[in-house]
């Protein structure tokens, strides 16, 4: 199976996860590139999308598995061909073979902006990076069964802020897989541990995977 890096940039953040995917079929379709299907009684194309990415939030390090049927086609031609086929926003960086595999994924790096109309709070950074590195943070956290409580501060491996005038950005290292963590329960933990801090707008971009040793995941 052959693997592709690809960026989610733009108006494309608001595209969801399900959508992506048929993107991502049609595309192969318009470009000539066949896609083989699972067997079966409901056959499916076969692509797959490493870590799903929330509605809202762009990345410059997103995962997919496919593969091709019949001739060999070489990986700068299907690189190619699929950028002619997709919509502003979502751009194929590279295609490649022998990718490692996925339980090997288990770190991503992150931005999380907080962003402020009127301008940073006073002593707002360091009030947030004192939070940030709690010796504990419970944040509610999604589920099939609903809300949980969910500890924060295990699953970050690292985090710094910097300000400016509007904005303050943390940017942090943490878990993606068992466990996992969203990157917006950063911003979750601001509004209810600070909300005195409140801010206006958050905004989040992934920016690298990586494996438990530290190494660039592809």
């Amino acid at each position: 199976m052959a693997r592709l890096l690809f960026k989610k940039t733009g108006s494309a953040v608001w595209i969801s996860h399900l959508d992506l995917m048929r993107l991502f079929q049609r595309a192969f379709k318009r470009a000539g590139l066949p896609l083989k299907h699972t067997q079966g009684f409901n056959p499916r194309p076969s692509v797959s999308i490493a870590l799903p990415l929330s509605v809202g939030v762009e990345s410059r390090c997103e995962l997919l598995d496919f593969d091709i049927d019949g001739d060999k086609i070489s990986n700068e031609e299907i690189c190619t061909r699929l950028n002619n086929a997709l919509v502003s926003g979502v751009r194929v960086v590279k295609v490649y073979d022998g990718g490692k595999k996925l339980r090997e994924l288990t770190h991503l790096r992150c931005t999380v902006t907080l962003e402020y109309d009127n301008g940073v709070p006073e002593g707002a950074l360091q009030r947030i990076d004192t939070l940030l590195h709690s010796d504990s943070l419970l944040v509610s956290k999604k589920s099939k069964n609903g809300p949980v409580e969910q500890d924060i501060i295990p699953m970050i491996k690292s985090c710094t802020l910097a300000q400016n005038v509007n904005t303050i950005i943390v940017d942090a290292t943490i878990c993606c897989q068992n466990p996992s963590m969203n990157p917006m329960q950063i911003a979750g933990a601001v509004t209810r541990y600070l909300p005195e801090l409140a801010f206006d707008h958050a905004v989040c971009v992934r920016h690298e995977i990586f494996t438990a040793n530290g190494e660039i995941f592809r």
